[in-house]
């Protein structure tokens, strides 16, 4: 492990004591805050990390925002899972001080909206050469997510429904189906992101302000092989999957909106069989996890061109209260980023 003598005494971190009224309302930037516990002594299988870039994810605050769902932090606590940039110390003997990496930390810990953070061995991946650290540090939560959603299902000449193809999951989930093999990609959006979803590589967008997505996709007649659900705010989009969905294929659902139908929902697909009104198809909620591997391989898609980061806007430290509050729009086109230490960050 390299030394951290050099560390300054305090770092520069966006933190939040209270969530009361959303995480938007109540996260500041603090000049002084103190070092990651372990910053100086690093636990083991653990990096050092001195972020560039952090990426938002909804999971940022989602849980903290639940009642009681704050008493599970440490304050004043730093939000942020997804990161970009330099290995400061390390006790992994595959990183190095001084390389560009890549990856996610664990909730509730987060953390990457600070000038440091220490992340476990299963949260990070050297990052080549010529990739960006910005768009690097989109890959944690949403590229990951896709990998995982799409490719133990997909094979070349899949044809995928992806409901929410705009935010942060469905960019990167319409590209990494392209990636893998898939033939036809039908994606449920807004009509005005119908052309932001096409130039990704979707081949149909339909608009979900305009018409019945049910009624639509029955009346096509096609049988899908994969379904992927980035939002799961339309129930019954699964409950008549079995008109639109092969009887071997997946629907999977990655959006958890917390409200009490999503999990009425949930349970009815899980407890009830199909003769007493149980689902007709296979249903898996994903909660995507940290993988180094997984981290390498969206990374090489994005090396070779196959999939582009769309950042729509990126933020100082100082400003990530106001980037949170425009993530909660749910309207953005690829990704929010803050900017933490940026592309010349040292490893010191």
């Amino acid at each position: 492990m390299a030394s951290t003598t050099a560390l300054p005494s305090t770092m520069r971190a966006a933190q939040w004591r209270s969530i009361a009224g959303g995480i938007e309302k109540n996260l500041a930037f603090i000049s002084d805050a103190k070092l990651p516990k372990g910053a100086t002594s690093l636990p083991k299988d653990h990096t050092l990390v001195k972020v560039s870039y952090a990426s938002l994810n909804h999971l940022d605050y989602k849980v903290a925002e639940l009642p009681l769902g704050s008493t599970l932090f440490s304050k004043p606590a730093t939000p942020g899972l997804d990161f970009s940039g330099t290995v400061v110390a390390t006790s992994l003997s595959n990183l190095k001080p001084g390389q560009r990496v890549l990856g996610r930390t664990e909730p509730p810990a987060g953390g990457t909206l600070a000038e440091y953070v220490i992340v476990g061995k299963a949260g990070i991946a050297p990052l080549p050469d010529n990739i960006s650290l910005k768009d690097a540090a989109c890959v944690g939560i949403c590229g990951v997510t896709a990998l995982q959603t799409l490719g133990p299902f997909i094979k070349s000449g899949s044809k995928v429904l992806i409901n929410g193809g705009s935010g942060g999951a469905g960019m990167f989930a319409i590209q990494v189906a392209k990636a893998l093999g898939s033939a036809e990609i039908t994606v449920v959006s807004s009509q005005s992101n119908a052309e932001f979803c096409k130039s990704l590589g979707a081949d149909e967008v339909i608009d979900y302000k305009t018409a019945n997505i049910v009624s639509v996709l029955k009346e096509k007649g096609q049988k899908y092989d994969h379904i992927l659900d980035t939002v799961f705010l339309l129930p019954d989009l699964y409950w008549q999957s079995h008109h639109y969905l092969k009887p071997e294929g997946m629907y999977i659902s990655v959006g958890l909106p917390l409200r009490f139908a999503t999990f009425r929902t949930l349970f009815a697909i899980r407890a009830l069989p199909k003769f007493l009104g149980g689902g007709q198809r296979k249903f898996h909620f994903h909660s995507v996890s940290a993988n180094p591997e997984d981290f390498t391989q969206v990374a090489n898609f994005i090396e070779q061109g196959k999939v582009k980061v769309i950042i729509e806007e990126e933020f100082e430290l100082k400003d990530a209260a106001a980037a949170y509050g425009k993530l909660k729009t749910s309207r953005t086109k690829g990704k929010l980023v803050v900017q933490v230490n940026g592309e010349t960050s040292t490893a010191n």
